[in-house]
């Protein structure tokens, strides 16, 4: 199910209030509360250990180019993600937490995090997952699709509900780029919300790559061989000479190896190229510091030689041509 459909479902049935991009919403009792949590993300289980009692919360989100920033002010209570849920749509969305105040307990894959203010952890909305929070508390989300990482889903995979962070240094400074999102977001133009969330992105990039970096000596060497590949498509992107024959020579390998290995991803390594290279144009094109730069200009930039066959792969893939989203 699209973002956009998913952050309608059920809305009118919560107090809210809405302009383009922003929502919030207040909730005076637990009924109400499930219908905003689902409306602002995926469908969800919410519950109570206590039934008895009143229940309160407050959710405020912005919409920057597709990522979502909710913060949540809430009561305790527990977040199930279940087979259930899952059916009814949201898969195919990474949920960068950050805890605020309060303290709560991250389950997926079998593995548990316990979070305390400053905190970061991610999770997959496609699979289940279960979220406690054992006190009042506030949170601040980030969902955005998992295509907008420059990273494959199966080496995302292994920072489910671990400790983000830790190892490299970098957490803090995420940490506290996130912090003032999403309010300071509501008062500014589109595109400027569009690069913040695109520089949100990069660093989560980042501190995820630092992070396998680390784990790179508990990788075995097909995995390990698959991070190098990935880095090495990354750094070349801009080159029109970028191919299969060349990344298989750089890394020692043959070109049929190489396609097997991105097989094993579900995808082509002429795929993956392609789908880096335009959102690096996307990201391009809506950033107003390079509002002057030609539409050719940043497609050759990111390897695009061929403008006319850059303008339809772009559409095809956006619904959208370059022009019409700049």
């Amino acid at each position: 199910m699209p973002l956009r459909e998913v952050m309608q479902m059920q809305v009118s049935e919560a107090p809210t209030r809405r302009r383009a991009g922003v929502s919030a919403a207040r909730a005076e009792s637990l009924g109400d509360f499930r219908q905003a949590v689902s409306s602002s993300f995926v469908p969800l289980l919410v519950s109570q250990e206590r039934r008895s009692g009143s229940f309160s919360a407050r959710l405020s989100s912005t919409d920057a180019d597709g990522v979502v920033f909710t913060e949540v002010m809430a009561q305790p209570h527990l977040v199930e993600r279940t087979d259930e849920t899952i059916s009814h749509g949201g898969s195919g969305f990474y949920k960068l937490s950050l805890l605020l105040t309060g303290e709560s307990v991250l389950v997926q894959d079998g593995r548990q995090v316990v979070m305390r203010p400053g905190d970061l952890a991610v999770y997959d909305t496609s699979r289940p997952y279960s979220l406690l929070f054992t006190e009042e508390f506030r949170n601040l989300i980030m969902m955005f699709p998992k295509g907008r990482l420059d990273l494959p889903v199966p080496f995302t995979e292994q920072l489910t509900a671990v400790p983000l962070g830790a190892e490299t240094g970098l957490a803090p400074v995420v940490s506290a780029f996130l912090s003032q999102f999403p309010r300071q977001l509501e008062g500014l133009p589109d595109r400027v919300r569009a690069k913040l969330a695109h520089t949100s992105l990069d660093l989560i990039g980042t501190l995820f790559s630092q992070m396998l970096n680390v784990q790179a000596a508990e990788l075995d060497p097909h995995q390990a061989l698959l991070q190098k590949i990935h880095a090495f498509i990354d750094e070349n992107l801009g080159a029109p000479d970028l191919s299969p024959s060349r990344i298989a020579r750089e890394h020692y390998i043959s070109t049929r190896h190489l396609h097997a290995l991105f097989r094993e991803l579900d995808t082509t390594v002429s795929t993956w190229i392609r789908e880096r290279r335009l959102e690096r144009c996307r990201a391009d094109l809506l950033d107003p510091v390079l509002a002057d730069r030609t539409i050719a200009a940043i497609a050759g930039r990111w390897g695009f030689t061929d403008a006319a066959h850059f303008s339809r792969v772009f559409k095809a893939r956006y619904e959208a041509s370059p022009s019409e989203l700049r």
